[in-house]
């Protein structure tokens, strides 16, 4: 749908934080738990344990970890931490800005 100011607004869905993938598609299925995930990422079973509890955000340094261990690339999974962050800010702030920020030519400058 596309509000009066032009701005495109996707779908409503919730937003999937990237510790939810990595349980859900990774540690499950595998049988892998956080602390053997930690282990062998050679970071802190804290840091990975709030990644999967979805109370820490996946860095660039954790998403190359992330892909050398489980493959792929790690902009895939900055791509979900992306994702994510922007829903939760559309979630929480889009109405706001959608109400105070005036697209230019729309506004005089002066």
């Amino acid at each position: 749908m596309t509000t009066e100011f032009g701005v495109f607004m996707k779908n409503q869905m919730r937003a999937i934080h990237p510790g939810e993938v990595l349980k859900e598609e990774y540690l499950v299925p595998l049988g892998l738990s956080v602390n053997a995930l930690a282990k062998a990422l050679h970071v802190t079973p804290s840091r990975m344990n709030d990644i999967v509890l979805c109370r820490r955000g996946v860095s660039p340094d954790t998403a190359l970890r992330l892909a050398r261990y489980f493959g792929g690339d790690a902009q895939s999974w900055l791509n979900l931490q992306q994702s994510y962050d922007l829903k939760v800010a559309e979630q929480s702030m889009l109405k706001t800005i959608l109400k105070t920020v005036i697209p230019m030519g729309r506004v005089s400058l002066a």
